[in-house]
């Protein structure tokens, strides 16, 4: 008998952890594999079935599959400690200008006429890229859940605050039919445990016989509200 399993790709920076212990608290018995995919690949990873839903970063080609934007998060520049832009809590675009910059070849953040001055040398990934931001190399445009991720003690990073947002979606193959896979969208969507599913259908209806009981039980419930009068009252007449 085959063992029924879910599993969720989610692009580096992702945050699955609050859906897959929600999960894990409400299925126990059907394991969520996590595996995590590429930026670029997360969308084709989903259309050939290597998962069955992925957390993925926009803009991307969705062909195929149905998408529900999840958030959108704030584009920041990554410098180190001691740069000159840190002397400020918030940046923008403008402070950037003239600035070295490094894109990576996985670059994730969509920003037509960026600022900056880009650096000939593409590093391979964003990874490669935080080890030439902290030589000195340049700064570096990404999500703030990258620079999170990244984190290193030799740098910091400054929101841009009139940089494009980054957003975040997740996808699955459009029409699908799995219940397990309505069920995890269920979560991400915040509904309580057993209304995933079948929230729109309409109520079972009732017997005969159980109107019947409501009937009475609404008759008695009356006949119980009904003030009768106390001893002081009768005393009285």
């Amino acid at each position: 008998m085959a063992v029924l399993s879910l599993t969720l790709g989610y692009v580096p920076g992702g945050t699955p952890a609050k859906w897959a212990r929600i999960w894990t608290e409400r299925h126990p018995e059907v394991p969520l594999q996590l595996r995590t995919v590429a930026a670029a690949d997360a969308a084709a990873e989903v259309r050939a079935g290597t998962v069955d839903v992925a957390v993925l970063r926009l803009p991307a080609d969705t062909t195929g599959l149905a998408v529900i934007p999840l958030y959108e998060e704030t584009t920041v520049a990554v410098v180190p400690t001691d740069h000159i832009l840190t002397a400020a809590d918030e940046i923008t675009a403008a402070d950037l200008d003239g600035e070295a910059v490094l894109l990576p070849l996985d670059n994730v953040v969509a920003w037509a006429d960026a600022p900056g001055a880009p650096v000939d040398h593409r590093p391979e990934n964003t990874s490669d890229a935080m080890e030439l931001v902290a030589a000195g190399v340049g700064a570096l445009i990404v999500p703030q859940s990258l620079a999170r991720l990244y984190h290193r003690k030799d740098l910091t990073y400054r929101a841009i605050a009139d940089a494009p947002t980054c957003a975040v979606a997740l996808a699955f193959p459009d029409g699908s039919q799995s219940a397990l896979l309505e069920e995890f969208v269920g979560i991400v969507r915040g509904r309580r445990p057993g209304s995933s599913r079948g929230q729109n259908q309409p109520a079972p209806k009732r017997t005969a016989r159980e109107k019947t009981l409501a009937k009475q039980a609404a008759r008695a419930a009356a006949g119980k509200g009904a003030r009768k009068p106390g001893r002081a009252q009768r005393g009285r007449r």
